[in-house]
């Protein structure tokens, strides 16, 4: 667009000069030309004598016509250049316009993609309407509705317990299939998490971050009704009744690679940045092809939001960093830490805090450490579960990442992004990442050896 402007521009003082020059050419001597002494007669009658050469015959005249009739043909064809010019302005602009109509065409597209087609979907139950809250715009669904998914809360749909109340899995009508986290908001602590949760999801849409559908309120209880995950959480699939043997290693790895993505955006893409602080493996859910997603946002904070040093000390032990429980010290370093151990989990297959006695607990990164970072011994603490299916080079890299992480100086612990980039690497392409496997697996030199 700017190139085009200055060739008009270039063109037009080209123009405006070439006028100047020949408007400046000084006429020729009056008796040749214009000169009334010379008759009708006399002038043809020189126009058929050989001999005799009239004004207008004299060559300055043909030079100026020439200049004449050139100003014209220049004139024409700038004329010609400015249409063109001009049209191709135009079509620029229509083509602006155009992409825009598509570019918001593709962003509703890829909302639709991560669940907000399933928000749009409730709103033709009569028993939802639209409630503006902080600018945005969210499902509010009668009790009654939700009553009747679940089957008035029957035990046999709680797909999970938390810390005010269960998650229960509902099906509207239609089919649709929703999870319904239920909490008992007597307490002011219970109200407040509610309310932090609705705030934040309603503001937040990412593949890797669960998707709000809406909310519902009766008397002192409170519901949330998010998209459902078929798989649950990675809490369930490492530590449940199947103890992680749908877990391959590179799904492992795909599942620390979405958390990874869900986090960077929270850190570094949401204005202002948000902090989990409480990630665990069971706030992190799994769809039906195991695609992770971030959950539970209650104790999330806005980075400035508030003094984050003086905020009551919240989360799940295994899992708290140790400035933040030692010295109330909370930044986004703290959710590297708790990064760090979701990863160590997926390696090891074991809790992040386990009980040696009944008044004696152990975690996971004071037992690991030593075995982490020393070649020999980390294979033999690696989960059953995933020893013959991974790549030996990987898992030294996977440990070294995880040792990082939990390091406990915040200053020494990698940017959740640096994090991200060492994990494409080790992800297949079909899981999400770069990784390009052969066929028949990995190469047979850089297994574990049986024998470990």
């Amino acid at each position: 667009m700017k190139l085009l402007l200055i060739l008009f521009v270039v063109l037009f003082v080209f123009l405006h000069q070439s006028f100047w020059i020949h408007a400046s050419i000084e006429p020729l001597p009056g008796p040749l030309v214009f000169s009334p002494l010379i008759s009708p007669v006399s002038t043809s009658m020189a126009a058929f004598s050989p001999g005799i050469q009239m004004g207008s015959e004299d060559p300055h005249h043909h030079h100026m016509d020439a200049h004449h009739k050139l100003l014209i043909a220049l004139i024409i064809a700038c004329s010609a250049l400015c249409l063109i010019i001009l049209a191709l302005l135009c079509l620029w602009l229509y083509h602006l316009k155009y992409s825009f109509k598509s570019s918001n065409k593709n962003a509703k597209s890829k909302d639709s993609e991560n669940g907000v087609v399933l928000s749009s979907f409730l709103g033709k139950f009569t028993s939802v309407r639209m409630v503006h809250k902080k600018g945005s715009a969210i499902s509010f669904i009668e009790y009654k509705l939700l009553e009747k998914a679940t089957d008035s809360f029957h035990e046999s749909n709680i797909l999970g317990e938390g810390g005010f109340g269960c998650v229960y899995k509902a099906k509207l009508d239609d089919n649709l299939h929703v999870a319904v986290k239920k909490l008992d908001c007597a307490t002011q602590d219970a109200g407040r998490e509610f309310e932090n949760e609705v705030d934040l999801l309603s503001n937040i849409h990412h593949p890797n971050v669960v998707c709000l559908l809406g909310y519902s309120a009766h008397d002192d209880t409170r519901f949330i009704v998010y998209e459902l995950m078929e798989n649950r959480s990675l809490d369930i699939q490492l530590h449940g009744p199947s103890h992680g043997s749908a877990l391959t290693w590179h799904m492992r790895m795909k599942i620390a690679l979405d958390t990874a993505r869900g986090l960077e955006y929270l850190h570094e893409h949401c204005n202002p940045a948000v902090i989990h602080r409480d990630l665990k493996s069971s706030n992190i859910l799994l769809d039906s092809k195991f695609n992770a997603k971030l959950s539970d946002f209650g104790l999330a904070i806005t980075d400035g939001s508030q003094n984050k040093n003086n905020l009551k000390l919240s989360g799940t032990l295994g899992y708290v960093a140790p400035e933040y429980l030692l010295d109330g010290k909370l930044t986004d370093k703290s959710d590297v830490y708790a990064f760090g151990v979701v990863l160590l989990e997926l390696l090891l297959g074991r809790r992040p805090v386990e009980k040696l006695a009944p008044a004696q607990c152990q975690s996971i990164v004071t037992w690991a450490m030593p075995q982490l970072t020393d070649r020999s011994k980390l294979p033999n603490i690696v989960d059953p579960v995933i020893k013959s299916t991974m790549d030996l080079k990987h898992l030294y890299q996977v440990a070294a990442v995880a040792v990082l992480c939990v390091q406990p100086e915040p200053s020494y612990r990698p940017l959740i992004t640096d994090v991200l980039h060492s994990l494409i690497p080790l992800v297949p392409v079909e899981l999400g990442g770069t990784l390009r496997v052969a066929p028949s697996g990995p190469p047979a030199d850089s297994t574990i050896p049986s024998g470990h």
